[in-house]
């Protein structure tokens, strides 16, 4: 088992420093994947991709969060590692529970470790009810409650398992997360639920765009929910067997 921390980067040129500071405390190796950042952002990535165990990879333009994880998984998966860690970039993740992360998914190789998040006041309230909306929908199309969290940014991927689970169709954006639990979960994969807590940072940067993610989102709902009944005979007699 060989582990990184995937970072996907877009214009976080303030807090990406201190993220990457506290993973490498920790002994890890950091992949960054810039996202058509502002040349601002771009010269801090550069200056920290000169440490090393610091890996960058630079695409031409923004693509979405999505887009850049799945550049990442496939620079990981060409670097060797067999796990990636994603954790996102301006902070709000609790980064000392990564032992735990990794712990879990040494003892469950090929599962899908997801991050539970544990809110504290900063977390913004129509944010909070609109992911719970989403948590239904998951749990619909996947026919159970294997994912308790299915936007949190904390998770570790099995790297070529999630790789084989990634579709033309995929969602690029702010709809990914929420796409591939489901995608693996009807892959068949185990699904381990991990509680973090997550704190919203007031000089945070955001980039949901309130209208057209909530657009993709809804999209990608119709598209799985699509999915599920052709798949609803598997995943029942999935469930029926185990």
């Amino acid at each position: 088992m060989k582990t990184v921390v995937m970072i996907p980067v877009y214009n976080h040129e303030h807090a990406i420093a201190a993220v990457v500071d506290q993973v490498q405390a920790q002994g890890l190796p950091v992949l960054l994947v810039d996202d058509g950042s502002q040349r601002s952002c771009a010269a801090v990535l550069d200056q920290l991709a000169r440490r090393p165990q610091v890996h960058l990879v630079r695409r031409a333009a923004n693509g979405g969060k999505g887009a850049a994880v799945i550049s990442g998984l496939e620079e990981a998966h060409r670097l060797g590692y067999t796990h990636a860690v994603q954790v996102d970039a301006d902070g709000q993740h609790t980064l000392a529970d990564l032992p735990e992360f990794q712990a879990q998914a040494e003892a469950h190789p090929e599962a899908f470790i997801s991050g539970v998040p544990r809110f504290d006041a900063s977390v913004p309230r129509g944010r909070l009810y609109g992911r719970y909306l989403t948590h239904i929908l998951v749990w619909i199309h996947t026919l159970s409650l294997a994912v308790k969290d299915s936007m949190c940014g904390f998770r570790v991927y099995p790297v070529e398992r999630t790789l084989r689970a990634i579709v033309p169709a995929i969602g690029k954006r702010m709809d990914f997360d929420p796409e591939i639990a489901v995608r693996l979960v009807w892959a068949g994969a185990e699904v381990v639920n991990v509680p973090t807590r997550v704190t919203y940072p007031t000089d945070g940067v955001s980039h949901f765009d309130l209208l057209w993610d909530n657009v993709r989102i809804t999209g990608m709902h119709v598209r799985l929910f699509l999915g599920m009944l052709v798949r609803a005979p598997r995943l029942l007699w999935r469930r029926w067997t185990r």
